[in-house]
């Protein structure tokens, strides 16, 4: 997957959960970002990672995401992978 794909589809899972009242509070909190955050920041790497970090923790999510979306389930990890620093996983 190229860069510019990887971004657009970290941007669709972004609109998604702006789009979604329940887990945009639970993504929020867990992250420490601020709506602002998420405007200022949405167009970088690790950013953008996080976010998809954040999708994958919960199958439902994957599906209900790449449902809406169009896409297959392993569009958000092929996606994290093309990002910038996104294929290195540090679990620390």
């Amino acid at each position: 997957m190229r860069q510019e794909s990887a971004e657009t589809i970290a941007i669709q899972a972004l609109a998604w959960l702006v789009g979604n009242d329940e887990l945009l509070p639970v993504f929020l909190g867990a992250s420490g970002a601020s709506v602002e955050d998420m405007k200022q920041r949405a167009s970088a790497p690790e950013f953008l990672i996080s976010l998809l970090d954040f999708v994958m923790m919960d199958d439902g999510w994957v599906t209900e995401f790449c449902d809406q979306a169009g896409l297959p389930y392993t569009a958000p990890m092929q996606a994290r992978q093309a990002l910038p620093g996104g294929a290195e996983i540090n679990w620390t």
